[in-house]
């Protein structure tokens, strides 16, 4: 049913007063909305955004639709039926392209017309007929009809007697009228209904680019939705907040046509991911994918982190979308600048192993060819001190004053700690791959820093521990490019920590880490904490650094604490020292270096194992045996790598065999501290005469002295100090401590010789004793502590003459063999013998009968329990740890009965030696 180009009627009635009818215009456009089942607005084909004209059906009268409250009046509900012929119209003509005649009557504002489908009138559906038919309107039957109104008549009759649409029986008229939600009190609660997961929806309003308003279907929320992560150019406001149309911001009108093309009024699915005040935040995706992309692909938006921070999934695509922009310098970008320099592949990318953690937001990595790169996490700053006065975007407005210089910001700083253990239990020791981000210049006397994207197993770090509350995300400029890769990731684990309160995020006040210092306060170490430590078998310790190969600072979880740790057994070269705090630079000695960094390897920020057997001589370390995470004895290790060599102490010790075998090893193999060794031609055993008196002796003296045994060597000869000569011995050492704290000597002015009586400074305390040069080896020296009996290899440097005040008074240790006993020669049969006679006695006060004087060599002596009596060398050989020497002297024939009938008993026992028999069949004869 064609209808006449020329309509006679405005509104559906006839020509007034008998005028002529005005001519009818035709055009052609795209419907861009439909605003009622009566009236639609259409756009023309060309420009961009092109011109509009809002068209009236003729001779219809479509149900009002409902008014939102502040539209220009007061709110209004649907007219039964309203919604239906408005969808009708929507479903059937948006982005359709039509044909239209169109009039405006003398007293109209509004111009009437009629739609086809298609560019044809002729062949082209007539929408207004089609919408009378399903019963969605009502005809004017007003006046004389016009043909084309008789027509609509004739439809709507035909419609009425079908019952379809508004004319259908039996329908409740309140059914057809929608519970429209303008306003939510919680928008929230509404972004928890939905859960994160699409709903569907159509686009009723465009206010600019990335700002929508919408119906949520199907229970007609009405929201504003603001798109996340971006941002585009919108209209200017007034000085009273409206809308100043005056003022053309550029690229608006075009982002705007840019949405309103393909969303207005289109079946759309919304993602609700926020609120901002009373307007939504979520993102839009339509058949073409999401409008965000499309619009930051085009240069007509930006990205923006706040909002990309709620999405759940693609601010990734968001930014690469704005990158194509920014590269093509589309609109908003056209005069883009780069600012993020460019890096080679090799700087970019590398791959390698965590050697080291530092306070939360850096790591050292040692790549395969054994180069250790620093790595800055990107974006991401951690726990800092809570004094400082930080502004909105994070940066700190006023630092906070300075610390006293014991300050440890590792566990005084709230999370802190919690961060780096957080890195260290994570990744030290584990391979990562470093992408480069940018490079951050250097400011306030800091270097320029690296700063990387860190992965390990594809997970990215910096995200994980922001997620846990144990940094937060550094705030740019918005176009400020110098950003991680995965910023938006950053972001978004962020606000899942501040909504779940964690770490930095959580309500309560953050405690600092209580530690007590023991590498400061000295004085509680033997008091409180030495005794517990002894009676553990092992106690599990963090190293927090090395400063040598064999000094370390230890963190004991358990009691919290800080200890500088030595290692027991061996004596390692000292490593070299950077100048500091107006120190100068110390050379380090041979092979230093590397048994510094064979430890730091080993052992550095990662979880060991010890056992501390005492403190070193000031009280101000503890010393012991470490064993790391894959159970090696670190001091065993060193002395095997020819970087350690095995201290006498070690003699008392039950590792004492592996760290000698160790060390026979390395002297074999020739590495490092041995590669000039030459193995010593043993002396002729000296021969013991007893010394010739004018009246041979008969009978054996006994005459105890109250001794203190101070060392043992491993041939079972001891050094021993007169218990009477306490307190001398500790004035001497208190006026010789003091001479040198007040005179220190001038490093390496004293050239030793072999003989010398010397001052040398011990290793363990860098306290000055008394020592006798037994050997000179090129810049080291063997010396014989001579109060004590310990010997130690140095370097000369920490050698200097003796005043000679403090060299005139003798020895206060006295150098004895155990009398009548003789070590068995299987080592760990001398080993078990050794370990007993130094539970025995060693540190112990004794008595001590000497029973042989000995020309050149020590005096042969026994020991006793002062309270027991026990003699301390029979014992061992009723034990069976030690053999019974024979010996011709008259005086001590009785003596040595007594000895060869323990030996006997030991034997028929078939005590420890003796348990596969008699060992000294094939033996010299004074074991016969």
């Amino acid at each position: 049913m064609a209808t006449p180009a020329n309509s006679a009627t405005a509104a559906g009635g006839a020509a007034k007063d008998g005028a002529p009818p005005a001519p009818a215009k035709t055009l052609s456009g795209i419907v861009k909305q439909v605003l009622s089942g009566d009236t639609v607005v259409i756009r023309a084909t060309k420009g961009a955004p092109p011109p509009e004209k809002q068209i009236t059906f003729s001779h219809v009268l479509a149900p009002k639709l409902a008014r939102r409250p502040g539209a220009g009046g007061d709110e209004t509900k649907d007219e039964p039926w309203a919604w239906e012929s408005r969808e009708f119209l929507r479903k059937k003509l948006i982005g359709v392209e039509v044909t239209f005649t169109f009039d405006k009557p003398a007293n109209s504002n509004r111009e009437y017309g009629f739609v086809w489908i298609g560019k044809d009138k002729e062949t082209g559906e007539n929408v207004v007929e089609s919408i009378v038919r399903e019963g969605l309107v009502t005809v004017r039957r007003e006046g004389r009809p016009t043909a084309e109104q008789q027509t609509l008549i004739e439809l709507e009759d035909q419609a009425r007697a079908a019952g379809r649409g508004k004319w259908a029986a039996n329908t409740n008229s309140a059914d057809k009228v929608r519970n429209i939600k303008w306003s939510h009190e919680n928008p929230a609660h509404v972004v928890d209904i939905y859960g994160g997961k699409p709903v569907k929806a159509i686009i009723e309003h465009v206010r600019d680019g990335s700002t929508v308003r919408a119906f949520l279907l199907p229970d007609f929320h009405y929201i504003t939705l603001m798109i996340s992560g971006i941002r585009c150019p919108g209209v200017k406001l007034d000085a009273d907040g409206k809308p100043d149309l005056s003022v053309k911001v550029p690229f608006a009108d075009e982002a705007r046509y840019f949405v309103e093309t393909r969303l207005l009024q289109r079946d759309v699915e919304i993602r609700l991911e926020s609120v901002n005040n009373s307007n939504f935040i979520g993102t839009i995706l339509y058949p073409k994918g999401n409008i965000a992309e499309s619009l930051l692909r085009e240069g007509l938006a930006k990205c923006v982190d706040w909002s990309m921070a709620v999405m759940k999934t693609g601010a990734d695509k968001l930014r690469a979308a704005e990158r194509v922009a920014k590269e093509k310098r589309l609109r908003q970008w056209q005069d883009y600048q780069a600012k993020t320099p460019a890096f080679n592949s090799k700087e970019k990318d590398f791959t390698g192993t965590v050697v080291e953690v530092f306070n939360g937001d850096a790591i050292n990595v040692r790549l395969a060819n054994g180069q250790v790169k620093k790595a800055f996490f990107s974006s991401i700053r951690p726990p800092r001190d809570q004094r400082a006065v930080v502004g909105t975007d994070g940066e700190e407005i006023v630092k906070a004053p300075p610390r006293g210089k014991n300050y440890r910001p590792l566990y005084e700083i709230p999370h802190m700690f919690d961060a780096r253990e957080f890195l260290r239990k994570k990744l030290i020791n584990k391979k990562v791959q470093c992408n480069l981000d940018y490079i951050s210049p250097p400011r306030e006397n800091f270097p320029e820093k690296y700063c990387y994207t860190v992965l390990i197993g594809g997970q990215n770090v910096a995200e994980a521990m922001v997620a846990k509350g144990l940094a937060t995300c550094v705030r740019y400029r918005q176009d400020d490019d110098q950003r991680s890769s995965a910023y938006d990731q950053l972001i978004a684990a962020e606000q899942q920590a501040i909504k779940g309160l964690k770490g930095l995020h959580a309500k309560k006040d953050n405690a600092t880490l209580r530690v007590n210092d023991l590498t400061v306060d000295h004085s509680r170490i033997k008091v409180q904490y030495l005794p517990s430590w002894q009676r553990a078998l092992r106690t599990e310790a963090i190293v927090e650094f090395v400063a040598s190969g064999s000094r370390l600072r230890l963190f004991v979880p358990k009691d919290s604490c800080l200890v500088t740790f030595l290692l027991a057994g061996i004596s390692c070269p000292r490593s070299s020292r950077p100048a500091l705090n107006g120190v100068p630079a110390q050379e380090g000695e041979p092979f230093g270096d590397e048994a510094l960094t064979f430890t730091r390897e080993r052992v550095l920020q990662r979880d060991v194992s010890v056992h501390i057997d005492t403190t070193d001589k000031a009280g101000s370390s503890v010393i012991g045996w470490l064993w790391t995470d894959s159970g090696a004895n670190l001091s065993v290790a060193l002395v095997e790598e020819g970087l350690a060599e095995v201290h006498f102490s070690a003699e008392k010790s039950e590792y004492y065999r592996q760290l000698k075998s160790a060390e026979d090893r390395a002297k074999a193999a020739k590495k490092n501290i041995w590669a000039n060794y030459v193995e010593q031609v043993p002396e002729e055993k000296v021969v013991v005469e007893e010394e010739k008196e004018d009246k041979v002796v008969a009978e054996r003296k006994v005459n105890y002295e109250n001794v203190i045994v101070t060392e043992i060597t491993e041939t079972l000869t001891f050094f021993a100090q007169s218990v009477e000569n306490g307190s001398k011995l500790e004035t001497l050492m208190s006026k010789l401590h003091a001479d040198f704290q007040a005179n220190p000597p001038i490093a390496g002015a004293y050239t030793p010789k072999r003989g010398d009586l010397v001052a040398a400074q011990f290793t363990l305390d860098n306290q000055w004793y008394r020592a006798k040069v037994e050997r000179v080896q090129g810049s080291n020296a063997t010396v014989l502590y001579i109060d004590y009996g310990n010997k130690e290899t140095l370097p000369t440097s920490r050698l200097a003459a003796l005043p000679p005040a403090f060299s005139s008074e003798k020895p206060y240790a006295t150098e004895y063999a155990l009398a009548l006993v003789a070590l068995p020669t299987d080592n760990e049969d001398k080993e078990e013998a050794l370990r007993a006679f130094s539970e025995d006695v060693l540190n112990h006060k004794v008595q001590l009968n000497v029973e042989l004087k000995v020309t050149g060599s020590p005096n042969l002596a026994t020991l006793h329990d002062p309270t027991t009596k026990v003699d301390f060398g029979k014992q061992l050989v009723a034990e069976g740890l030690v053999l019974a020497e024979k010996r011709r002297e008259r005086k001590l024939k009785d003596l040595v009965d007594q000895y060869r009938a323990a030996q006997d008993a030991a034997l028929a026992a078939h005590l420890a030696i003796w348990k596969y028999g008699d060992i000294t069949q094939d033996d010299a004869p004074e074991f016969r």
